[in-house]
């Protein structure tokens, strides 16, 4: 019975550990200045679609939960990096939802998000050109990214 109470303690504390909600949105590092995609906040999402018309640009949401394992692997290995930011800022407006907080359940019903990640990529006028359920690596993200591009643009 001890053994049993103290292999539980140890995997809820190992579980405990591994909730961390760390996200890294456009943030400095310990090198230095953030250099991964670039998301903007916003209450909304008409002013992002107004950004995009405005720069000739589409829209790039990320939907996420402050639990989940596979956003935050996103987050780190995926959005982090420059050459990441540099390839989605340069044709992209992003937007990360939480979709539990603020707008986020609005948008999630509205783009009928039920998995997490979800990566959506808009045109100007807010249509689904690519969907992702779930996460990518570096390299199926940018693939995804330059597909959405050429349906969009």
């Amino acid at each position: 019975m001890k053994q049993t109470f103290f292999l539980f303690s140890c995997v809820l504390s190992l579980l405990l550990l591994s909730c961390n909600p760390k996200m890294t949105t456009s943030s400095s590092s310990s090198v230095g200045a953030y250099q991964g995609v670039s998301f903007v906040k916003s209450n909304s999402l008409q002013p992002l679609l107004d950004q995009a018309k405005a720069e000739n640009k589409l829209i790039f949401l990320d939907f996420y939960t402050t639990w989940c394992l596979p956003c935050r692997v996103m987050d780190e290995e995926v959005f982090s990096l420059a050459s990441t930011g540099a390839a989605i800022d340069k044709n992209f407006i992003s937007y990360k939802v939480n979709a539990e907080k603020g707008n986020g359940p609005t948008l999630s019903t509205v783009f009928n998000v039920y998995a997490y990640p979800t990566l959506l990529f808009l045109d100007a006028d807010g249509n689904i050109l690519k969907r992702k359920d779930g996460s990518l690596s570096n390299s199926s993200f940018l693939n995804l990214a330059e597909s959405a591009l050429g349906q969009g643009m």
